[in-house]
C-alpha cells in the first residue's frame, strides 16, 4: 500500500494503477485457479467478440480502447491459440473481420462466470452504492479524453 503522507499516493494516476494491478492480479489468480489460459485483454477481445461476431479490427480496437498495433498482437495470439479467426472482409480487403472459433466460445462461456464473480471482490473495500458509483463516474471518466472529445486509443493526445 502505498504511502498516505506521500502527494502522490493521493493522485487518481496513482490510485486507478493500484486498482488496475489488484485487478489483474485477482484476474490472473482466478483464471488460474480455474486452469484457464486468458489475460485480461485476451478476455476483453472474445468478450466483444462474442458480442458483436464479424466485426474488423479496427472497430474491436475502438470497441475495447486499445491501439491498433496492441490490438493486432492480442488477436494475433488469440489466433495461435486457436481462439479467433481473422477473414478478410469482402467489403475492403485491408479489412480483417474477427470471429471466436468453436475454441473460443467454449473458453468466454468458462471464463465468463469467473469474471463476473470476482467483480465484486475487486471493489470489496466499498458498499454496494459506493461501487455503483465509483463504476459510473469510471465509466464517465473514461467516455472521454482531456479535451471532451471521445477517447481514441490511436490518436495522439
Amino acid at each position: 500500500m502505498p504511502d498516505p503522507e506521500l502527494e502522490i499516493a493521493t493522485l487518481p494516476a496513482t490510485l486507478i494503477r493500484r486498482l488496475h494491478q489488484i485487478s489483474v492480479a485477482r484476474f490472473a489468480a482466478v483464471m488460474s485457479a480455474a486452469g484457464l489460459d486468458l489475460t485480461p485483454v485476451q478476455y476483453t477481445a472474445i468478450a466483444a467478440l462474442d458480442a458483436r461476431p464479424g466485426i474488423d479490427q479496427a472497430t474491436l480496437s475502438g470497441l475495447i480502447g486499445y491501439d491498433r498495433a496492441t490490438l493486432g498482437k492480442v488477436v494475433e495470439r488469440l489466433e495461435i491459440k486457436q481462439l479467433v479467426q481473422r477473414d478478410i472482409c469482402p467489403e475492403d480487403r485491408r479489412a480483417r473481420r474477427l470471429r471466436l472459433t468453436e475454441r473460443g466460445q467454449s473458453l468466454f462461456a468458462a471464463a465468463r462466470p469467473n469474471v463476473e464473480a470476482i467483480q465484486p471482490e475487486i471493489l470489496s473495500n466499498l458498499t454496494p452504492e459506493e461501487r455503483e458509483a465509483l463504476v459510473r463516474l469510471l465509466t464517465k471518466a473514461t467516455d472521454v479524453d482531456a479535451r471532451g472529445a471521445p477517447y481514441d486509443a490511436d490518436r495522439p493526445s
